[in-house]
C-alpha cells in the first residue's frame, strides 16, 4: 500500500522517535537532554558498553557512533523488529492515535495532485523572483533596500514582484502549459462563478514565498506597493496545500538552526514576515512568525514539537500585549510538566525589524534574556485591573486568577500554578510601608503602581515595571465580564457602527480604518470582520452584505447591542438612518477621542515607569511631582470619558437622514 506523505509527516510529527525507541532502550541518565529532546543509550543493533547510540526528536532521526546505523521511526521498526514497512507505519499510526487510511485511488490521485500544485507554487516563485529584478520591479527593490535587506537576504527567502498586472502571472504559467484548473487550485487567481474572466489574486506586491515543513513552496504572502491598497498585506487563500492555521513563516529553516551543537536554544515567534527576515539578516535564525493572524493551537503545537519552551515575541503597543494575552490563554490548557511558554515585550513603539536594523542584534538578545514566564504574564494581567481596596475586590482577584488557572489540564502543572499565585496574592495584599498618601491603606487608594497601591514584588524594578507596567496600563478593559458581553466605550461603538452602517468610510480611508486599536475584545474580533470583509469584496462594499456577512459569521448580537447603546445615548448620527456626511462627522470624532485617549494613557504609563526607577532612587522631591502630573493625567482622562457623549454633534439630531427623518425616542 503506497501512503502518502502527508499521512507519514502527521504520524511521525505526533509520536517523538524517542517513544518509539525508548520501548526497548534505557536512557543513560548522564548524557540525556530531555527538556532539548536529545536522548543517549547503549545501541540495540550492537553490543556495548557505553552509550553510542543517539536520537534527536527535533529531526526525528537516530544514529550510533559506534556501528554507523541510522534511520526514522520507521527504519527503527523495520531494522531491529524485523516488520516490513506497512507494519512499521500500522505501529507508528496506533501510537499516534490516527487511524490507518484505507486503500483509496482518490487520496492517491489527491496526493498526484498535490505534487502538481507545488510544481504550479515553484513556477510562481521564479516568475516573481524574475520579476522583481526586471524594470517594473525598480519600485520593489528600492523598498527593500530602504527596509535594509541585502541581495543575499533577498535571495535567501526567495523574495518576488508580482506586477501590477490582471493577467501577468496567468498569461506566464499558461505559456508553460498549466492548466487553469490547477492556478485557481493553487489560488493564483481571483475566480468565481460571479467573475466572467479570472485575474491574478497579486498585484503591484512584494511577494514572500510560504513554505511547508517539507519546504516546498505553498502559499504566499504580498504587500502592497501602492498606498491606495485596500490591505497592506494579503495573503493566499486556503487551498489543497494551504491552511493557515498550521502553518509559519520560517518554519523549516528555524528548525534546522536549533540542530547540532552550537545550535538556537529555542525558537523565537514574532508577528511578521519582515521580522523573522530582519532577525535572520541580523544573524538570527530561530525566528518564525504566524501569517497575519493570532497564533492557533496547531501553531503552538508546532513550535512545541521543536522546543519545550519557546519565546513569544509581542510589540511593545497595545495591540502587541492583548496579542500576548491572548497567546497566553490559548496555552494554558495545554501546559505540561517541562512545556510552557515565556512572553517578551518590545520597548513601546518598536518591532524586531526597528531594534536590529538601527542597532543591531544585542537589544533583541536582552529583550529575548528577559522573556517573562508565562506565570507572571498572567498575574500582571489579572491585577491591571487596580482597585483593590475593599475585601470583596481583593476577594473578586483571588476568584478570578483561581479560574484563570483552573483551565490548565495537567494536574501536577495546575496544582503547582495554584501555589504559585497563592504565594503572590499573599505578597501582593500584606500591607507595605512603600510610597503612599497619608490614611490609605496599604492595598492603594486605587490599585495602581505609584498613586498610593504598593508595588507587587513580582513587577518592582525597571525590568519587572516594563513588563507588569504596560501590562496593567493596556489590559484594563477585557471586553467580558465573568462570561457576558459589557458595553465598550460609547467613542469605540460610534467608530465602529458608523463604518458597518456606512461602509463607504472604510473605502475612504483604510489605513487610518485598519490601523484603530480597539480596548474592547468583541469589538477586535467584530473589526477584523470587517476589515477582511472589505479586503475580500471584488466589488464596493454595501452596507447590508456586510451586515450579512457579519451575521453570519455570529456578530448579530453585538451589532445589536451596539445599535442599542448608540440609540439610548441619543447618538443618531453612526445608525444607518443617518445620512454619510453626518456619519462621516461622527466617525471623525469618535476617531479623534480614541486617539486622545491612546495618548493620555501612554502619557500615564510613562510616568508610572518613572515613578518606579524614582522610587529605587529615593528622591521624594521628583515623586511629589510626578504624583501631580500623574493625578493631572488621571483627570483628564476621566473628563475625556464624560465627554464622549456630549461633543459637538453627538447626542444631536443634524436633520439629514436617509429617506426621511427620526424622531428623538
Amino acid at each position: 500500500m503506497r501512503f502518502s506523505n502527508s499521512f507519514l509527516d502527521e504520524i511521525r510529527d505526533r509520536v517523538p522517535i524517542s517513544h518509539v525507541i525508548g520501548t526497548r532502550v534505557s536512557w543513560d541518565r548522564k548524557k540525556t537532554n530531555v527538556p532539548r529532546g536529545d536522548y543517549w543509550a547503549c545501541c540495540p543493533f550492537h553490543g556495548e558498553k557505553s552509550p553510542s547510540f543517539h536520537c534527536e526528536d527535533q529531526k526525528g532521526r537516530y544514529h550510533c557512533f559506534g556501528c554507523g546505523v541510522s534511520g526514522d521511526h520507521f527504519r527503527f521498526l523495520t531494522d531491529l523488529e524485523g516488520l516490513n514497512f506497512p507494519e512499521a507505519v500500522e505501529r507508528i499510526a496506533d501510537m499516534a492515535g490516527i487511524a490507518m487510511p484505507k486503500p483509496d485511488a482518490q487520496a492517491e490521485r489527491r496526493e498526484r495532485e498535490r505534487t502538481t500544485l507545488q510544481d504550479v507554487m515553484e513556477l510562481a516563485t521564479q516568475f516573481f523572483q524574475e520579476q522583481l529584478q526586471m524594470a517594473s520591479g525598480a519600485k520593489a527593490r528600492s523598498y527593500l533596500r530602504e527596509r535594509g535587506l541585502t541581495g543575499r537576504t533577498i535571495e535567501t527567502f526567495r523574495l518576488g514582484y508580482a506586477p501590477e498586472s490582471r493577467n501577468a502571472l496567468k498569461e506566464y504559467l499558461s505559456s508553460k502549459d498549466v492548466p487553469k484548473e490547477q492556478i485557481e487550485a493553487c489560488g493564483l487567481v481571483v475566480h468565481g462563478p460571479d467573475i466572467p474572466v479570472s485575474y491574478d489574486r497579486f498585484r503591484d506586491r512584494i511577494m514572500f514565498p510560504i513554505l511547508s515543513s517539507r519546504e516546498k513552496v505553498i502559499a504566499f504572502g504580498g504587500r502592497a506597493m501602492s498606498p491606495d491598497a485596500v490591505a497592506k498585506y494579503l495573503n493566499s487563500n486556503e487551498t489543497e496545500l494551504f491552511h493557515k492555521g498550521n502553518v509559519l513563516y520560517n518554519f523549516a529553516r528555524a528548525r534546522r538552526s536549533m540542530q547540532g551543537a552550537g545550535g538556537a536554544d529555542t525558537l523565537i515567534a514574532v508577528e511578521g514576515y519582515m521580522d523573522v527576515i530582519a532577525l535572520h539578516q541580523a544573524g538570527i535564525e530561530n525566528a518564525v512568525a504566524p501569517l497575519g493572524t493570532a497564533l492557533t493551537e496547531n501553531q503552538l503545537d508546532l513550535l512545541w514539537k521543536i522546543t519545550p519552551l519557546p519565546v513569544l515575541c509581542f510589540d511593545g503597543d497595545g495591540a502587541g500585549i492583548r496579542a500576548a494575552s491572548r497567546s497566553a490563554e490559548l496555552a494554558l490548557p495545554h501546559l505540561k510538566p517541562g512545556r510552557s511558554v515565556r512572553f517578551a515585550l518590545l520597548p513601546d513603539g518598536k518591532d524586531p525589524d526597528d531594534l536590529v536594523r538601527h542597532d543591531g542584534r544585542a537589544p533583541f538578545d536582552r529583550v529575548i534574556a528577559d522573556a517573562k514566564p508565562l506565570a507572571e504574564m498572567i498575574w500582571q494581567r489579572e491585577i491591571s485591573q487596580g482597585g483593590f481596596d475593599t475585601p470583596e475586590k481583593r476577594a473578586e482577584l483571588e476568584g478570578r486568577v483561581k479560574q484563570v488557572i483552573a483551565v490548565i489540564g495537567d494536574e501536577s502543572v495546575r496544582r503547582h500554578y495554584q501555589q504559585d499565585m497563592r504565594d503572590r496574592l499573599n505578597a501582593f495584599f500584606r500591607p507595605s510601608s512603600g510610597f503612599r498618601n497619608e490614611g490609605q491603606s496599604g492595598y492603594g487608594n486605587k490599585g495602581r503602581q505609584g498613586q498610593g497601591g504598593r508595588q507587587p514584588p513580582s513587577a518592582k524594578g525597571p525590568r519587572g515595571a516594563g513588563l507588569g507596567g504596560a501590562i496593567s496600563d493596556r489590559l484594563t478593559r477585557s471586553g467580558m465580564v465573568k462570561g457576558y458581553m459589557t458595553q465598550p466605550a460609547l467613542r469605540e461603538s460610534v467608530l465602529a457602527l458608523a463604518i458597518v452602517n456606512h461602509p463607504e468610510l472604510l473605502q475612504e480611508d483604510y489605513d487610518e480604518l485598519a490601523a484603530i486599536d480597539f480596548e474592547h475584545k468583541t469589538l477586535q474580533v467584530l473589526w477584523s470582520a470587517v476589515l477582511t470583509a472589505a479586503v475580500n469584496s471584488s466589488a464596493r462594499l454595501s452596507r447590508d452584505e456586510l451586515a450579512a456577512r457579519l451575521n453570519e459569521e455570529g456578530h448579530g448580537e453585538l451589532l445589536a447591542m451596539l445599535d442599542q447603546q448608540l440609540r439610548n445615548a441619543r447618538l443618531w448620527i453612526a445608525t444607518s438612518e443617518a445620512a454619510i456626511e453626518d456619519a462621516r462627522e461622527a466617525y471623525r470624532q469618535a476617531l479623534s477621542l480614541h486617539k486622545r485617549g491612546k495618548a493620555l494613557s501612554r502619557q500615564r504609563r510613562e510616568l508610572e515607569t518613572e515613578m518606579v526607577q524614582v522610587t529605587e532612587e529615593g528622591d521624594g522631591e521628583r515623586m511629589s511631582q510626578l504624583i501631580g502630573a500623574l493625578q493631572e493625567v488621571q483627570m483628564e482622562i476621566a473628563r475625556l470619558e464624560n465627554q464622549e457623549a456630549i461633543v459637538d454633534g453627538f447626542g444631536v439630531m443634524s436633520g439629514r437622514v436617509k429617506g426621511a427623518a427620526i424622531g428623538h425616542g
